[in-house]
């Protein structure tokens, strides 16, 4: 049973990070942190960005006709949730399998600095050590980094469209081109880019029933936008290309409540296809590496001219704008190129033991959505939503690196969630939001890719 003392208003959390909650929201963050052995208030700030979706999408329900409702998070089942992809089961066994290579670790340079590489696919990975001249084990990268100065190989990696960031310190991210303008950003942005009609949402029995969201995502930020929205009651259909590498225990944690249908963007009938698909969609999220979609005629202004009224979500690494506004980045390399990991331990730099930015990140996106389709049946228009980890790190910096590891409570009680899927029977973690009228939830197991018809359910 929670004591009075273990609740709490997240307004305080979302204001570092330059958010709010609907006037009048009734919003509540049972427990607190540290639940993980770390300094970073993630936990907090994870419960804190889902209530914010669960709280806009609610706003939203009432334009419907549903009635106002309170929501609670727990913070043990946000941090959990951090973590979800390794605290799921298929037919009782850990569905989680080598998800990362020996490139995705720190390395130390020449000049005494760490660097950390990223290999999350095989053929970046390969990419990588052909760059280095290395082969994929520790000793051999760490010899071939060794060679290298900090700022040469950090450049040099980029240049090659490959991953990797130095570790800094907050002072030095603080002072860092990209880190100036990220830091100056809330942690959602959102901006009208176009004029439309206020839309009706007409009525529904779930806030977001009969939103259609086009889920042009990878890996875990974008996908959990996705399914934040799908619990909620909107239909999200995945689009895969075939000819690109997935992660499977990332598509099972963040497949529940989509369908998945095959798109090659570079076949012309196909890419037509998803044209159309774009016609008649309300959201459309997007998180494949920067400016690869744009060139594919999907840029957020391009979306909003086919579909006036669109909500565009567009998610990054490293942040709307700035000179590494086009990188390509994974969750470890926000964590060290933004100072997260030097305030992790100063000297020894590591890692928060969880997907802090990757999953808050995708919070944070749904509750941009769900505030933008808000502003969509007031006053009309089209949105963009713009996150990206690095402003989410920039925000878990401002709520401070101040806890201590050793008071780690863990995360208790669980809820759990088992259904029957093509891969067996699957276990995983249950929604983390409770809304009073309308508890969340997922209508259908996650599917194998390309296995969904690419049309929309619902009618337009």
């Amino acid at each position: 049973m929670l004591t009075p003392v273990e609740r709490s208003d997240p307004t305080p959390v979302l204001a570092a990070g330059g958010l709010a909650l609907p006037a009048g929201a009734e919003v509540m963050i049972a427990g607190a942190d540290p639940v993980l052995a770390c300094r970073h208030h993630v936990g907090e700030a994870a419960a804190a960005a889902a209530g914010l979706a669960a709280a806009w999408s609610a706003r939203f329900g009432e334009r419907r006709g549903l009635p106002a409702q309170s929501v609670e998070v727990d913070v043990g089942a946000a941090t959990a949730s951090l973590l979800g992809f390794a605290l799921q089961s298929v037919d009782r066994r850990p569905a989680l399998e080598r998800v990362f290579s020996p490139v995705t670790a720190m390395f130390r340079t020449a000049d005494e600095r760490l660097i950390h590489l990223h290999g999350g696919f095989d053929h970046l990975a390969a990419a990588t050590c052909a760059r280095l001249g290395a082969a994929p084990e520790p000793s051999s990268l760490a010899a071939a980094v060794a060679s290298w100065r900090a700022q040469e190989l950090e450049d040099a990696l980029a240049a090659a469209g490959l991953c990797g960031a130095i570790v800094r310190t907050p002072d030095e991210w603080a002072t860092h081109p990209q880190g100036r303008l990220v830091g100056a950003l809330d942690a959602v942005r959102l901006t009208r880019i176009g004029d439309a009609p206020p839309v009706e949402p007409g009525t529904a029995d779930r806030p977001l029933a009969g939103v259609r969201v086009l889920d042009l995502t990878r890996v875990l930020a974008g996908p959990t936008a996705g399914r934040t929205l799908a619990a909620h009651g909107a239909e999200v259909l995945r689009l895969d290309s075939p000819r690109l590498p997935s992660i499977e225990v990332f598509d099972l944690d963040t497949g529940r409540g989509k369908r998945s249908a095959w798109a090659d963007l570079d076949d012309p009938r196909q890419a037509e296809l998803v044209a159309g698909l774009v016609t008649h969609a309300d959201v459309v999220v997007q998180s494949y590496r920067p400016g690869a979609l744009d060139a594919r005629g999907l840029s957020p202004d391009a979306i909003a001219e086919r579909r006036p009224g669109a909500v565009v979500v567009r998610l990054s690494c490293y942040g709307p704008e700035g000179p590494w506004a086009g990188r390509r980045g994974w969750e470890q390399l926000a964590q060290s190129a933004s100072g997260m990991a030097w305030a992790e331990e100063p000297g020894e730099p590591r890692l928060v033991p969880a997907a802090a930015t990757d999953y808050t990140t995708g919070y944070l996106a749904a509750a941009g959505v769900a505030q933008a389709l808000c502003h969509r049946a007031d006053e009309g228009g089209s949105w963009l939503v713009e996150v990206s980890l690095a402003q989410t790190a920039s925000w878990l910096g401002r709520l401070g690196a101040d806890l201590d590891p050793a008071r780690a409570r863990g995360f208790g009680d669980l809820r759990r969630e088992r259904v029957a899927t093509e891969w067996g029977w699957l276990t995983h973690l249950a929604p983390i939001e409770r809304l009073s009228s309308t508890p969340p939830r997922w209508d259908t197991p996650p599917v194998p890719r390309g296995s969904s018809r690419p049309a929309w359910l619902t009618a337009s």
